[in-house]
């Protein structure tokens, strides 16, 4: 594996990888289980639309939730069963709110609904994004995007190089590179796919230099493609879409811009293989890979139905010898602590830990900010960390969103290197929550105000237009009233000529 016309990007650092524990064992099926909590939603977007009840038998990849417009991606039944109920249920999420689900019963008979694969090499590119978009692909990788509006592209913005991530970065999380060795040929296909409906010239294979076997495997499924595999050094965070754009071709997309604005698209090679398996197999989104690893007794990656329970992949891998039962969802850079074991397997989730306190020490107190510049140093995105954590801290908000807050992509670079054990992406999380709160209130006050307005010049308006026309009455009476005057005035003159003339006859 050599490094070739690899350019580098500031910072980044070397984290224990602590992978090889969850690669000795090739990739294991995870039993159907009693019950499957599928999340309306998993996705970037609107939430997905119910297309079942209570009590409806469901065939395994029958769409139980529809995509709700574009932006949004459709939910299938992982397993043939019955719908038992709809309702609110803890999500993986960092929040550890509850939000609707659809749960479903499983009858073990894993009755397939009619498949219809797709031809893609005849299929019109129209089409083809039309049949992905009811696929409920998104990306795997952890940004959830659905997959068919990343294939979407406006007809002005061509694509000129199709990425595919294959870097994998985080420490711990393994998925990628196993789906990697095991099933390249159809990481390769998807790939080719991809690069086909958006039209791209080039496709090219980020993969870091920690993965042999990955690499190997997928060298040979692109030995008959013009697909290139490139060579990227080890070095967190370079699976960041725009970390890994730069490390491959030279570019700096922008903060303003998109990869797609300078003609590159980026996806997952989960996401690829995913696309490959709906057109070739018609079998829509219903599983995922998850690293299963940490403290466990046997970590492992499972391929998961989604809506599956985290605790069902724990009892696979051995059960949980540690008594604190704390669950990392992610890596242990940009990861969060699971609310409970019961949650269940969503898009997003590409790898869970098990904490302890030999891999995980309690935090270090935090000592005062010797502004030692480490943090600089190590933020891959070239800002001022500890001003942004002094603008932060003070809730100087404006001044932190001028530092350009918002370029922060949260990696915990920082966090890491920091000798005083600040955690600053707490900080910066906070202080953009805060930022998009504080612009919500004023758009919500901007809206209201218009809406004043808006009524103030209404009212006024019917006030004018009722006294125009209550002026129109009056002179439309008045005028009226002179015309029946002058009326008058000519009828008694008639009257008087009529009586003249009378009396003259007589007389």
């Amino acid at each position: 594996m050599q490094l070739e016309n690899i350019f580098k990007f500031n910072g980044g650092v070397h984290p224990d990888e602590n992978k090889t524990v969850s690669t000795r064992l090739p990739i294991a099926k995870l039993p159907i289980p009693k019950k499957l909590i599928l999340p309306l939603r998993q996705h970037v977007g609107h939430v997905a639309k119910l297309k079942v009840k209570p009590g409806d038998q469901v065939l395994k990849g029958q769409i139980i939730a529809e995509a709700d417009g574009n932006i949004s991606a459709a939910i299938h039944a992982p397993t043939s069963g019955k719908v038992v109920k709809i309702s609110e249920e803890i999500l993986p999420h960092p929040s550890g709110l509850p939000d609707f689900c659809i749960t479903i019963e499983p009858d073990f008979k894993d009755t397939w609904v009619e498949k219809k694969p797709i031809s893609w090499k005849t299929l019109d590119r129209n089409k083809l994004i039309e049949a992905i978009s009811q696929s409920g692909i998104v990306g795997l990788g952890g940004a959830v995007f659905p997959t068919h509006m990343k294939l979407k592209i406006n007809q002005s913005q061509l694509i000129n190089t199709l990425v595919i991530n294959a870097a994998e970065c985080e420490p711990f999380i393994t998925c990628d590179d196993m789906l990697m060795r095991e099933r390249a040929d159809e990481i390769i296909q998807g790939s080719l796919i991809a690069q086909t409906i958006l039209g791209a010239k080039e496709c090219v294979v980020g993969i870091e230099n920690n993965k042999t076997e990955a690499y190997e495997a997928l060298k040979k499924a692109a030995q008959k493609t013009s697909i290139e595999i490139k060579v990227v050094p080890t070095l967190y965070p370079s699976g960041d879409a725009k970390r890994l754009i730069y490390l491959l071709m030279g570019i700096e997309v922008p903060k303003e811009k998109r990869s797609v604005d300078l003609g590159i698209q980026v996806f997952n090679v989960a996401t690829v293989a995913a696309i490959y398996r709906y057109l070739e197999f018609g079998e829509p989104s219903i599983s995922r890979i998850v690293t299963i690893t940490g403290a466990v007794k046997v970590p492992q990656n499972y391929e998961a139905l989604f809506g599956t329970p985290l605790s069902e992949l724990i009892i696979a891998a051995g059960g949980s010898p540690n008594k604190t039962k704390k669950f990392i969802m992610g890596g242990p850079m940009m990861g969060f602590d699971l609310p409970s074991i019961h949650v269940p397997v969503t898009k997003a989730m590409n790898c869970v830990i098990e904490s302890s306190p030999e891999l995980f020490p309690a935090p270090k107190p935090v000592m005062p900010c010797i502004r030692c510049a480490r943090c600089a140093d190590a933020c891959p995105v070239n800002l001022q960390p500890q001003e942004l954590y002094w603008f932060s801290k003070s809730s100087q908000l404006e001044k932190a969103r001028d530092y350009n807050l918002f370029d922060c992509i949260e990696c915990g670079c920082c966090t890491y290197v920091c000798p005083s054990n600040i955690p600053l992406v707490q900080f910066y999380r906070y202080a953009k929550s805060e930022i998009i709160a504080q612009d919500k209130s004023k758009e919500a006050a901007n809206t209201a105000r218009e809406r004043n307005d808006f009524r103030l010049a209404r009212i006024e308006r019917e006030k004018k237009e009722r006294a125009e026309r209550n002026a129109q009455k009056a002179l439309g009476a008045q005028e009226k009233q002179a015309d029946d005057e002058k009326k008058s005035t000519i009828a008694a003159a008639m009257d008087r000529v009529k009586q003249t003339q009378q009396e003259n006859i007589k007389n």
